[in-house]
């Protein structure tokens, strides 16, 4: 149940990452689909978030956690496109050692890890803030979205989405 929660609240990274795989061929139209992607699972959550957290001032907090994630999101694919762009770089150069290469990927996956981290310490005080049982209908309700987005893809649990 625990890793439930975890994936389900982090629905709307996984909205922006996907989004955020149009660089490498996922979306048909680059950039403008990452803003809309962004735009639109902000816009989802917000309205989840209203709906499932009755006291304003909370989900105001909430609805502000939720907006660092999506900044961290953003800033993270942002150093992951200049470290892909160095690797490109340095992939034409005869010269290139495959340390020069490790080091550039030592750094890129150093960054996801911290985004990752920050990202998840932020779940965490969103968690914080809710009951349990706004918890658990903020986690459905992330679930139901995730489900529309992953239709038809294998789950962690074996199931289709």
């Amino acid at each position: 149940m625990e890793k439930q929660a975890l994936w389900g609240m982090l629905f709307m990274v996984t909205i922006v990452a996907m989004a955020g795989c149009s660089h490498h061929g996922m979306g048909p139209h680059g950039r403008a689909d990452v803003d809309y992607a962004a735009e639109r699972g902000t816009k989802e959550m917000s309205a989840l978030v209203e709906k499932t957290v009755q006291d304003q001032e909370k989900a105001g907090k909430v609805e502000a956690l939720i907006g660092e994630i999506v900044e961290e999101v953003k800033q993270s694919r942002q150093q992951g496109r200049q470290f892909h762009r160095q690797l490109y770089d340095l992939n034409a150069n005869y010269e290139a050692t495959p340390e020069d290469f490790t080091k550039i990927l030592d750094e890129l996956n150093n960054n996801r890890m911290r985004a990752a981290t920050k990202i998840l310490g932020l779940r965490f005080k969103i968690k914080e803030l809710l009951t349990a049982q706004e918890w658990k209908a903020l986690s459905d309700g992330m679930n139901s979205y995730r489900n529309r987005y992953w239709q038809g893809t294998d789950t962690s649990e074996g199931k289709k989405g």
